[in-house]
């Protein structure tokens, strides 16, 4: 196992354990963000896009660690919209260079975001991490992520 997924295993470990008995999804949300983003270096914007239930193809800002996000995004629109309409893992090496990308800050140089989906398979949220390197994620990050998302929400 590499070093950073054994990070990751033991960030698995303490969310889990901090998030024990807590039934409340944003107070969930925010505890993983704030955690994540703390833990590695290479995160600069970390937090959620929740699925609006007024506005079902839409996800809206929730909580993050980092600067201004973006209101709403669109499913279908930059990697956040694509990861919640295909429910798939999305890594961007570049995200200047992704079609549709929607530049929330411009500083961000490479993403991944993760699917949030409950216990009865419907997507909530998506999980947004932006880092200022270029091609700063990876299938360690990747595997790392959907252990976290999946045992926090599911």
């Amino acid at each position: 196992m590499s070093e950073k997924l054994q990070t990751y295993d033991e960030v698995k470990k303490e969310i889990l354990a901090v998030l024990e008995g807590e039934g409340n999804l944003v107070a969930r949300m925010a505890t993983v963000s704030n955690i994540l983003h703390h833990r590695f270096d290479h995160y600069y914007w970390t937090g959620f896009y929740i699925v609006d239930p007024q506005k079902p193809d839409e996800l809206v800002v929730g909580p993050y660690q980092g600067t201004m996000g973006c209101l709403r995004i669109p499913f279908g629109k930059g990697v956040c919209g694509a990861a919640a309409a295909e429910r798939e893992t999305q890594i961007v090496d570049d995200v200047h260079a992704f079609a549709g990308h929607i530049a929330c800050d411009a500083n961000s140089a490479s993403e991944i975001v993760v699917p949030v989906v409950n216990k009865h398979g419907d997507l909530i949220a998506v999980f947004d991490v932006d880092s200022l390197e270029k091609a700063a994620f990876d299938a360690d990050d990747q595997k790392g992520l959907e252990a976290i998302i999946s045992g926090a929400f599911s």
